[in-house]
């Protein structure tokens, strides 16, 4: 099960959070500050997983952002590694190249993408397709009523 997903850039600030386990705020931000602390400081030659109280935090660092997912002690690494892998995959598809910029400004599609992707902590999602065409589908949706507010 995936615990949180967390997007952080160089300077440890948090871009994106998605987190499928209960946590308090201040828990939240502790648990940030931690994982980010391990996470940027080390070495891009150690291995990208890392042991984390019972769980594990599995990171991969594209451009200036790091991608972190934190699953249980027993999940498998390489499909978390997988996970981020086409998460990143499928931000580029509707991106066109995604920087740290469209993140920012495009936050609420950057949601949507995971939420297609993953839910309650589980892969839900894994055909590129499926999921561009979703976001396609939610963008026209929202150009409609956009366009019939202005109408009225």
């Amino acid at each position: 099960m995936i615990h949180f997903f967390l997007l952080l850039n160089k300077q440890g600030k948090v871009r994106l959070s998605k987190w499928y386990a209960l946590h308090g705020q201040k828990e939240r931000g502790k648990i940030i500050r931690d994982v980010a602390s391990q996470v940027i400081y080390r070495n891009p030659r150690m291995c990208n997983f890392i042991e984390w109280k019972e769980k594990k935090i599995v990171y991969r660092r594209y451009a200036s952002l790091y991608f972190m997912v934190c699953i249980d002690k027993n999940d498998n690494e390489l499909i978390a590694l997988e996970t981020i892998h086409r998460y990143c995959v499928v931000m580029d598809l509707y991106f066109g190249s995604v920087c740290e910029l469209d993140i920012v400004f495009n936050f609420e599609q950057a949601f949507l993408l995971l939420d297609e992707f993953i839910a309650a902590g589980e892969i839900q999602e894994t055909s590129l397709r499926v999921m561009i065409k979703s976001m396609e589908n939610a963008d026209q949706t929202e150009a409609a009523e956009h366009a019939e507010r202005m109408n009225s």
